[in-house]
């Protein structure tokens, strides 16, 4: 007879999901990455933010992000309604509380894909999360994949390379670190990290 609470199919209907934070700075292609990693992996699901920017072309509400006032997002806040959340480049960014703990007690793995102030709070909640920061080449290469996105004002890219460098000071309090060179092999070590997560929780 086994011991109680060695029985496989209990465990598995007794695990909860991995959660992956993925931070980078704006233009470090992290969206691109993630996008590519929830194509190649199955099982897993990317969590909606709340923001109060404007939605830029092809984006839609409750795909991207969900788009929402200032007033409406600082009354979430008040009510505690987020895990995390930030004031990035001028726009808020939150992560619903509720949505994240009931997703992980189903044993849904979940992707964050948020700012490195963001994934502070987040860790300090869920010590066992996977944290992986997406860096660029180089300052020089953010710039450039910045002006070639055609997205934003000459200031809004020069506070961007502004907040770039302070972000990058935090890349060492991450799990991971991956340099976005060469997008497939970016990809293949991202997709490559979430697997051996998935396996040694398992």
């Amino acid at each position: 007879m086994s011991a109680k609470g060695s029985d496989p199919q209990r465990q598995e209907a007794t695990r909860k999901g991995n959660l992956f934070v993925i931070t980078a700075p704006s233009g470090a292609g992290k969206t691109s990455l993630t996008k590519a990693l929830l194509a190649s992996e199955p099982g897993l699901k990317l969590s909606t933010s709340f923001t109060t920017r404007a939605p830029r072309p092809g984006e839609q509400n409750g795909r991207e992000y969900h788009f929402v006032t200032e007033p409406t997002f600082l009354a979430m806040r008040e009510r505690g309604e987020f895990l995390e959340h930030a004031l990035v480049h001028g726009n808020r960014y939150g992560t619903s509380r509720k949505v994240i703990a009931e997703t992980l007690e189903r044993g849904q793995d979940l992707v964050l894909e948020i700012d490195w102030q963001g994934a502070a709070q987040v860790r300090k909640l869920y010590p066992d999360c996977v944290g992986i920061f997406i860096l660029p080449p180089s300052i020089e290469e953010l710039e450039r994949r910045l002006r070639g996105r055609g997205q934003d004002t000459e200031a809004v890219i020069q506070r961007r390379l502004a907040n770039a460098q302070e972000e990058i000071a935090h890349a060492g309090e991450f799990e991971y670190r991956i340099i976005n060179k060469d997008f497939d092999i970016a990809q293949a070590e991202l997709a490559e990290i979430v697997r051996a997560s998935r396996r040694r929780k398992r």
